[in-house]
């Protein structure tokens, strides 16, 4: 791809002004860009109509396409002093609708034109055109394609300081040129000249439609990393209202997905900011001692928080840490080397010892759906440390250690009901085992299933009054309490484990 500056460099091989002639064109072209020359359409909406495929002269200037439109129709008409279109221009549009075979009585009827005058002084058909707003595409082809623009499109992407390694420009036309290219392209009102009369068809779009008075306006140029956004004004026509368009440039991906395992030591820290009716609860979270760090380096504008499920606040995550997920959105800077995130993310872990993070990389959107598949498949494992109101032996907590699979009937527990609808729901404890501590302290490891999250595991423990059951409390028929509580495991395989 050519650079803004080199557009208008000579290239080996190519005309007096650096690009090729008009031999694209052949002589059945010369009545229809004589025609379009003098309704005022613009050089490259000329070629269009002519079929003309080569990318390469659609890039070259306004000005330069038009001179070489002028002499494209001096050596090939410049003789004669009329061009005709017989045998050239296609039949009356409800001859062609109809599918008769007889041609029209009068060759002027229904705008068909029966000679249109040729370029005799050389400069008649350029004049009529020059300065002139195109009556088809508005002046989009005129202004947005010349060099000027395309750098200023430029500079803003450079600018912006954004790393990519592909660009891909495409543009996305307001409905209005469609209306004024069906004008030229007769089948293309077939429908519509079922329902109206072509008379009452050419009275509100005349055949060919005037010229606009002023350009489309480019109101701004924005860049994200998903797109370059050049939002144009479009001329008022056929409403009232003005049309906004946009033309976009393709960057890479808009959002860019980080991941890794987050350890969390601290009983004091929620895993996202704790606010309730408008007022924080406390000063940080796992969410922004995590993301402050990734958002500086990578320069993204915001951020979306996901993981492999959630502890309570006063929960802690242990072992090899919960996996967790954050998508940056519109990230200026994408490319990372294995030792910059190696380096990222000692940074992270050097700024707190509420937490630390593991294993961070960087993957494909893709990949965050098998962390979400993994809360539903995989286990997850807990200690909690419990107290009961009467004293207990070793004897009388070891009946835990022989109970397996063990299912629970779980009301939506009395601390969430106000966010989560009444519900009873089936929960499975794989495995138990107890530790002893003292005659009213033990400890209680467990492994769940995966849907179990850490205050549903606080239920169990003290029956949340009865809506929880079996509960620790029925089954050592005492009143127990749960005192601290610890995620040691999220059994997903997922994210990759990292040498680091």
């Amino acid at each position: 791809m050519r650079s803004a500056a080199q557009l208008s460099e000579p290239v080996p091989g190519r005309g007096a002004r650096g690009f090729p002639s008009m031999s694209s064109l052949t002589e059945k072209d010369r009545p229809i860009v004589q025609l379009l020359l003098n309704a005022g359409t613009c050089p490259r909406c000329i070629l269009r109509f002519c079929c003309v495929g080569s990318q390469t002269l659609y890039r070259h200037p306004d000005e330069d396409l038009m001179k070489d439109l002028q002499d494209f129709l001096r050596k090939t008409g410049g003789e004669e002093g009329t061009v005709c279109l017989d045998g050239v221009d296609p039949p009356c549009k409800r001859i062609r609708l109809e599918g008769t075979a007889e041609g029209p009585e009068d060759p002027n009827r229904n705008g068909a034109l029966a000679q249109i005058p040729a370029v005799t002084g050389g400069n008649a058909a350029v004049e009529s055109s020059a300065g002139r707003v195109c009556n088809v595409c508005l002046g989009v082809l005129q202004e947005f394609c010349e060099p000027d623009f395309v750098k200023k499109v430029c500079q803003k992407v450079n600018s912006a300081d954004y790393q990519f390694t592909s660009f891909v420009f495409s543009v996305s036309l307001p409905p209005q040129l469609s209306v004024r290219e069906s004008v030229f392209t007769r089948m293309a009102v077939m429908k519509a000249l079922e329902k109206i009369k072509e008379e009452d068809f050419l009275k509100h779009f005349p055949c060919p439609p005037s010229s606009p008075k002023n350009l489309c306006d480019a109101l701004d140029i924005q860049c994200n990393n998903g797109a370059v956004f050049v939002a144009d004004q479009e001329l008022n026509f056929l409403s009232h209202s003005p049309f906004f368009h946009f033309l976009e440039g393709e960057l890479s991906s808009e959002k860019l997905p980080v991941l890794g395992r987050y350890n969390k030591y601290s009983r004091n820290l929620p895993q996202t900011p704790w606010i309730i009716d408008g007022e924080r609860k406390l000063e940080s979270s796992v969410e922004e001692l995590i993301s402050e760090h990734l958002m500086a380096e990578f320069k993204a504008d915001s951020f979306n928080f996901s993981s492999s499920g959630r502890e309570d606040v006063d929960v802690r995550t242990l072992g090899n840490g919960r996996p967790f997920a954050i998508e940056l959105v519109n990230p200026r800077r994408i490319r990372f080397t294995a030792e910059e995130m190696k380096r990222l993310q000692q940074a992270i872990n050097n700024s707190s010892d509420k937490i630390q993070v593991r294993d961070l990389q960087l993957v494909t959107r893709e990949a965050i759906g098998r962390m979400k598949e993994g809360e539903e498949e995989k286990t997850k494992t807990y200690s909690a440390l419990i107290w009961t109101d009467r004293a207990i032996q070793r004897e009388d907590i070891a009946l835990l250690d022989d109970i397996k699979e063990l299912k629970l009937d779980q009301k939506t527990p009395l601390r969430v009901l106000h966010r989560r609808p009444l519900a009873v729901r089936c929960r499975v404890i794989h495995t138990m085992s107890s530790e002893y501590i003292d005659e009213h302290h033990f400890c209680l490891h467990l492994k769940t299933q995966a849907g179990t999250v850490s205050s549903y595991v606080k239920e169990f423990v003290h029956g949340d009054f009865g809506r929880t059951k079996p509960n620790i409390g029925s089954l050592l028929n005492r009143t127990a309490d749960i005192l601290e509580l610890d995620v040691e495991s999220v059994d997903v395989d997922w994210p990759p484990t990292l040498d680091n």
